[in-house]
């Protein structure tokens, strides 16, 4: 179980030394797989969607074909911290996901940055409440964002303020996280961190979020001993920083406890004419419609002996969205989000394995 000794060997992320892993975990080090005890939660591979906890919204999802649904804005929730009695709602919404046949992937707490001061205690009650409401419906997955330490310094030559690297606060994140990791996993839950850079252009810089790039995953995993900690993993913030998602996933695949699926197209006739920092280059999109390859992340999750599920990130499509009245939108007025989701579910479902009947 989880914060418990493990093996590290060199560029390998906290190797499970307990037999009869041992000798594959050693051959698969070797390879450039990074490799950790696994803890299974599913059998069958779901493709769902990210939504609040209304039967209004779990309508929609069963309506769209999905069969599983990730817990958005649970920190505003009835059963947010900000509520002492609630079991009863948790109860009910998990009565109603059930009643259409729908499964509950994960809990997304709060996707913010827990290691800013004003927000810390908040934070920690909001991920405490999400681990006994997981631990009590039998959910595996808690999510969000790790946050990082933001300070800077001046810059004697510029005048300008530079932001101190997140390297540097490591120590930081650990005090934090470890301790809600152990009691998560007390409950046989996991904590997977989405690695949303949170900069402009979908890049790192300026952004809040230290696990932003895979070289602080890196620094994360082996600086821990607890192994519930991972990620929840998303190759449009990849693609958005011209990293493979397939070979991302080869080397950190035993740390992803949950997927969001969302892709992402880098126009590189913009990219050559302005580079990376520049509105246009890269955007978020739905499965199908940006450059994953995901008849290959699918391949790889499942090889990798994955045992969570796909679940659909919207809103971000430039073309398949919930269009505004905003002037100069040759869309304003469309509703194109559902139409996304549809284009999502039948990318995903051809590599996705049927469930026995």
């Amino acid at each position: 179980m989880p914060c418990t000794t493990t093996l590290r060997l060199p560029g390998s992320v906290a190797l499970a030394a307990s037999p009869p892993l041992g000798s594959l975990v050693v051959v698969l080090a070797a390879l450039g797989w990074r490799t950790v005890t696994p803890m299974r939660t599913i059998d069958f591979m779901r493709i769902g969607m990210l939504t609040t906890a209304t039967p209004q919204d779990l309508d929609r999802v069963a309506r769209l074909g999905l069969r599983c649904w990730q817990w958005m804005r649970f920190a505003d929730s009835p059963a947010g911290p900000d509520h002492l009695d609630w079991k009863p709602f948790a109860e009910h919404i998990a009565a109603e996901s059930a009643a259409r046949g729908l499964r509950l992937s994960a809990i997304g707490a709060l996707y913010a940055n827990p290691l800013d001061p004003p927000q810390t205690e908040r934070a920690r009650a909001v991920f405490q409440r999400a681990i006994a409401v997981a631990a009590h419906l039998g959910v595996k997955i808690v999510s969000g964002f790790a946050g990082g330490v933001i300070r800077f310094q001046p810059n004697p030559r510029g005048g300008n303020l530079v932001q101190e690297p997140f390297e540097d606060h490591l120590p930081a994140l650990l005090a934090f996280w470890e301790p809600l990791a152990r009691q998560a996993a007390d409950h046989g839950v996991r904590l997977a961190f989405e690695p949303c850079p949170q900069g402009p252009w979908h890049l790192p810089v300026m952004g809040y979020n230290a696990l932003g790039r895979p070289a602080m995953w890196e620094r994360l995993f082996d600086a821990t001993r607890c192994e519930n900690l991972g990620l929840e993993w998303d190759p449009s913030h990849l693609i958005c920083q011209f990293i493979d998602p397939v070979a991302n996933l080869r080397r950190f695949g035993a740390r992803v406890f949950h997927v969001h699926a969302k892709d992402a197209f880098v126009n590189r006739t913009l990219l050559a004419a302005y580079g990376p920092c520049h509105p246009g280059v890269a955007e978020h999109r739905f499965p199908g419609l940006g450059q994953a390859d995901w008849a290959q992340i699918i391949h790889t999750l499942l090889r990798l002996g994955y045992d969570s599920d796909l679940n659909i990130e919207g809103w971000h499509d430039p073309v398949y969205r919930d269009h505004g009245a905003e002037a100069g939108d040759a869309l304003a007025g469309q509703k194109l989000e559902d139409a996304g989701l549809l284009i999502a579910r039948r990318t995903l479902e051809q590599y996705v394995p049927a469930e026995p009947a």
